[in-house]
C-alpha cells in the first residue's frame, strides 16, 4: 500500500510539472491590414504571403516548444517579416518624402513591463533586435533617427546602407504619390491600400507574455513622421496581467486611442475578454476616422486577431501545435 501512494504521488506530482510546463504557449501575428481581397491577388503572391507568415509564426513556435523565452520567439519571427520584401518593415519598407527609408520598430515584455523602441533608423537591418537592446542595454525607452543608429552601431547590431531597404516598387510607388502630394498606403503588389506593419505576441512556458511591433511607416511621410508603430502603449503593449497586443493600421489614429494599452485595460479593470476588448477599441479608432487590425494573447493564452478592414495577414499557433493562417476577412 505505501509503494502504491509513493507511485500515485510521484505521478501526481509529473502531471502537474508536465501541465505547468505547457502553460499554455501560443503565438500570434500579423503581417498588416487593409483592402486585401482576393480578386487582387494573383495565386503565386497568395502562395508567398502564406508560405512566409507560416515560416515566419513556425520558427517563433519552435522556440516557445523548446522552452525558449517570449523575448526570443518575438524577435527572431519578426526579423522574418523583416526580411521578406512583402511586407512593410526591413527590407521592401516603403520611402519617405526624400525617397529613403526611415523605419521604427518597439517591444515589451510582460514580466516587467519592460520596454524598448527606436524610430527613423536608416541602417539598422533588424529594428526589433534594436528595440530589444534599447530595452536591455540602454537606460531608455524610445531611442529617434541617428541617435538610434549610433546606438545600434555602438552595441554591434547588423546595420546596411539605406540602398539595401529599397526596392523598385517601392520607389515607384512614391513617386507616383509625391505628385499628388499625398500621404499613400498604396501597395503595388495588391494593387489597393494596406497598412503594412508586422507584428507578434508570444506566451512562453514560463507564462511570460512579449510582443513587438515593426513598420516603414506611410508612403511619402515628411519631416520625420512617428506612428504607433515604436510608442508603447499604442502600438506595442505586454503585461503578464492581462495579455500582449500588437497593432496595425492608421498610425495616428491607434495614438491618439492609446489602442494597446486601452484593450490591456479593458481586460484589466472591465473584466472584458480579449476579443471584446479588441473590438472596442477598434470601434473607438473608426469613430475618429481610422481603421486597422490587432492582434493579441490574454495570459491564459486566448488568441484575439481582428481588424475592422477588408483583410489581415495573420497567422495563430496555440499549445496544441495546429496552425491557423489567413488573409481575407472571411
Amino acid at each position: 500500500m505505501r509503494i502504491l501512494i509513493i507511485f500515485v504521488s510521484l505521478m501526481l506530482i509529473y502531471s502537474c510539472q508536465s501541465n505547468s510546463g505547457n502553460n499554455n504557449i501560443a503565438i500570434v501575428i500579423h503581417g498588416g491590414a487593409g483592402t486585401i481581397l482576393k480578386e487582387n491577388m494573383t495565386p503565386e503572391l497568395e502562395s508567398a504571403y502564406l508560405e512566409k507568415l507560416e515560416e515566419a509564426i513556425s520558427t517563433g513556435y519552435q522556440i516557445l516548444q523548446e522552452g525558449g523565452s517570449s523575448q526570443l520567439a518575438v524577435e527572431e519571427t519578426i526579423k522574418i517579416m523583416e526580411n521578406s520584401p512583402l511586407f512593410n518593415a526591413g527590407v521592401g519598407a516603403v520611402l519617405t518624402n526624400d525617397e529613403t527609408v526611415s523605419l521604427d520598430a518597439s517591444f515589451m515584455e510582460g514580466a516587467n513591463l519592460n520596454a524598448g523602441a527606436i524610430a527613423g533608423s536608416k541602417y539598422i537591418k533588424n529594428p526589433i533586435s534594436a528595440a530589444i537592446s534599447v530595452m536591455n542595454d540602454s537606460p531608455h525607452v524610445l531611442l529617434s533617427s541617428k541617435g538610434a543608429d549610433e546606438f545600434a552601431i555602438k552595441i554591434g547590431l547588423d546595420t546596411m546602407p539605406n540602398s539595401y531597404f529599397i526596392t523598385e516598387r517601392r520607389l515607384n510607388s512614391v513617386r507616383r504619390a509625391k505628385e499628388n502630394d499625398k500621404l499613400t498606403y498604396v501597395d503595388p503588389f495588391i494593387n489597393d491600400y494596406k497598412y503594412g506593419t508586422v507584428g507578434c505576441v508570444a506566451i512562453d512556458k514560463n507564462g511570460n507574455i512579449s510582443s513587438g511591433t515593426s513598420t516603414g511607416g506611410t508612403t511619402n511621410k515628411k519631416w520625420g513622421r512617428i506612428g504607433d508603430a515604436p510608442i508603447i502603449g499604442a502600438g506595442t503593449y505586454a503585461n503578464n496581467d492581462c495579455c500582449g497586443i500588437s497593432a496595425t493600421g492608421w498610425g495616428e489614429h491607434f495614438i491618439r486611442n492609446v489602442v494597446a494599452y486601452d484593450i490591456a485595460a479593458q481586460i484589466m479593470y472591465d473584466d472584458k475578454s480579449i476579443t471584446e476588448a479588441s473590438k472596442k477599441s477598434l470601434e473607438k479608432v473608426m469613430k475618429t476616422g481610422g481603421d486597422g487590425g490587432v492582434i493579441g494573447l490574454d495570459k491564459n493564452g486566448n488568441v484575439s486577431m481582428e481588424f475592422n478592414t477588408a483583410g489581415m495577414y495573420r497567422a495563430f499557433i496555440g499549445n496544441d501545435g495546429e496552425l491557423t493562417v489567413k488573409i481575407y476577412s472571411n
